[in-house]
């Protein structure tokens, strides 16, 4: 299975071969996991979501074209079931305490002294709401008016949450530069 081109393991798991479909799991599932823990608050929450998405991705493999990243289509049904998990499990009435986040821009080398797994655990502490807009905007590449109509909200809403978004992960990162100094 594993001298097996991209295209030789879909074609075998749209035909329900399940060692193409185990090999496409195998070589995809890390990737998409990756996807599902910005999304999901947890990780369980977020190996549920990597289930439904393999589902999903074997259930719509027919739908394929050839055109584009297979990775990318892959990423953006597993960004859609994520969504609507984090929908169904959505917190309403979260406290960001932003008040007190000042205006200022901040230390742009306090990001630099941070590494990727560093930021996204900052990412991931964000409020469900910011980090979910975060994610699709500045991940995924979403324009805010994708993002309104995948959330069902208004644009506004969503710059307003991508602007806290970004406050926040500001602030973090400034309090985690100041406890490491």
């Amino acid at each position: 299975m594993l001298s097996m081109s991209e295209k030789e393991l879909i074609e075998g798991a749209k035909k329900r071969d399940a060692r193409c479909q185990r090999a496409l799991f195998d070589r995809y599932s890390p990737v998409l996991m990756g996807v599902c823990l910005r999304y999901c608050r947890n990780r369980s929450e977020a190996e549920d979501a990597l289930q439904e998405s393999f589902i999903r991705i074997f259930d719509k493999l027919g739908l394929y074209d050839y055109k584009g990243s297979f990775e990318g289509w892959l990423k953006r049904l597993t960004v859609n079931v994520a969504l609507k998990a984090y929908q169904r499990k959505r917190f309403t009435h979260e406290q960001s305490g932003l008040e007190a986040v000042p205006e200022q821009s901040g230390d742009p080398s306090a990001y630099a002294r941070l590494g990727e797994q560093e930021l996204m655990g900052l990412v991931m502490r964000l409020p469900d709401g910011y980090r979910v807009v975060f994610n699709l905007y500045a991940i995924e590449g979403y324009s805010h008016k994708e993002i309104a109509k995948t959330l069902g909200i208004q644009e506004a809403s969503s710059r307003s949450q991508l602007l806290k978004a970004r406050k926040l992960l500001q602030k973090q990162i400034e309090n985690q530069q100041r406890i490491a100094i």
